[in-house]
């Protein structure tokens, strides 16, 4: 394999660069469209994808940060969020922005927060969010000089322990959190119970529904009843979720929606004396793409009430089915109770793995034979050791100094910029010519 390391000195014609394309396509090594990966990709539908293609080049060169010139890009980030709004059951006050993913969507409204705890004379706001909760909010935290309080789980139902949030409620309190679901057992948390501690010591509070988001919405009427996660619950401020999940929207979009203006306004950022002029963006970016925007606002236009609601029906029903299956064989776990996409299951003898299918379209019965023939395997011979990714993962989490895993994924980042061709003996091969 050889990198480009400088441009070519006469530019590729479009033939020869859509032929370099079709070179770069043949790397992938996993075929996703077969319903075989757990996440990253959530659709592959040749005749979205083909309506999401047409859309995205016809407002590939459109920028929401200059309204006048593109109205049209405009009206449809208003119409994504006042859609998304309709969906969670906001107010007529309610209100969000369109950003880049789940990590922005959380980045903003841990910011909002933040600003609004410094306004109220706290120096040092704090988040409070349970264990599970997604990384975004230690991202935040890092970024925003916040401290984050994490919350234990009840072990039983793998939910927060609502009993110990508030006996960490203190003055310094800037917003408490729920997930639904959340990532790592595709567990809801008690949003109703923490919405009214929530209201009880008017604290902010934000349902990360990033993951499941448009899920959870179609649920009850997929035949789903799902207690109440949303804006009709009064402590409810903030709702993260990601329209390019279970939206179907390309990646590149979020929502971040609030039930008041008022939460909005802290999210915003404005220069009134820039020498350029005045500077106002809504979110991180300034510029940012019109076509994944008006991507996204196909896709929900497109899927409509009733295509989601289909597809929730097939997700869940095969969560559900893999989650009953899984639980009827020896020698694997599964965590709580799954209701909406992930179901996390751990090998007794082997803690350390764990899988989390997020949707598996069409593979169910195939996954969980795969399972069932593996754990016989594990339990057969308990005290082999894990091999492959499985070691790998073990191993991180068995190190007990997490400087050292830190500094290793930084090194694991580097290699992804690297254009360097790595060098190999023949005794770093295996039978196919692939290095180990």
């Amino acid at each position: 394999m050889s990198y480009t390391k400088q441009l070519p000195a006469k530019g590729l014609s479009q033939s020869q660069v859509l032929d370099k394309i079709r070179e770069y396509e043949t790397l992938n090594d996993v075929e996703w469209e077969k319903g075989c990966v757990s996440g990253a990709v959530y659709w592959g539908d040749e005749s979205l994808t083909n309506l999401l293609v047409k859309v995205y080049g016809d407002f590939a060169w459109s920028n929401p940060l200059h309204p006048d010139i593109f109205p049209g890009v405009r009206k449809m980030e208003a119409e994504v969020v006042r859609m998304a709004c309709t969906l969670f059951n906001g107010g007529p006050n309610s209100c969000g922005t369109v950003t880049s993913g789940g990590t922005e969507s959380i980045l903003m409204a841990c910011k909002s927060y933040r600003d609004m705890a410094y306004e109220r004379g706290i120096k040092y706001p704090e988040i409070l969010a349970p264990v599970s909760v997604h990384a975004a909010f230690d991202k935040a935290a890092h970024y925003f000089g916040m401290k984050l309080v994490h919350i234990p789980l009840d072990k039983k139902t793998m939910k927060v322990d609502v009993k110990a949030m508030k006996r960490a409620i203190n003055k310094n309190t800037a917003m408490l959190v729920c997930s639904a679901p959340q990532f790592p057992h595709g567990i809801i948390d008690p949003v109703e119970e923490v919405a009214k501690l929530a209201v009880r010591y008017k604290i902010p509070m934000h349902v990360d529904a990033c993951l499941g988001g448009f899920l959870i919405v179609f649920m009850t009427k997929a035949g789903f009843p799902l207690a109440p996660f949303d804006f009709r619950l009064k402590g409810v401020t903030s709702i993260s979720a990601d329209t390019h999940k279970y939206g179907y929207a390309p990646k590149g979009s979020s929502v971040i929606l609030y039930s008041d203006k008022k939460y909005r306004h802290y999210q915003y950022f404005v220069a009134p004396d820039w020498q350029g002029g005045i500077y106002a963006s809504p979110s991180i970016a300034g510029s940012r793409p019109g076509g994944i925007i008006a991507a996204c606002w196909a896709t929900m236009m497109h899927m409509g009430e009733n295509g989601y609601v289909e597809a929730t029906k097939k997700i869940v029903s095969t969560a559900r089915k893999i989650r009953n299956e899984i639980r009827k064989i020896n020698g694997v776990f599964v965590f709580g109770n799954p209701e909406v996409s992930v179901v996390a299951i751990v090998p007794v003898q082997h803690p350390h793995l764990l899988h989390s299918p997020a949707h598996t379209a069409g593979v169910a019965d195939q996954f969980i034979n795969v399972v069932r023939e593996q754990v016989a395997i594990i339990m057969k011979n308990p005290k082999e050791k894990t091999t492959g990714m499985g070691a790998i993962y073990g191993m991180a989490q068995s190190i007990p100094d997490r400087s050292m895993v830190t500094e290793i994924s930084r090194g694991f980042l580097d290699c992804l910029y690297s254009t360097e061709v790595p060098k190999t003996s023949n005794s770093h091969m295996n039978g196919n010519g692939k290095a180990h």
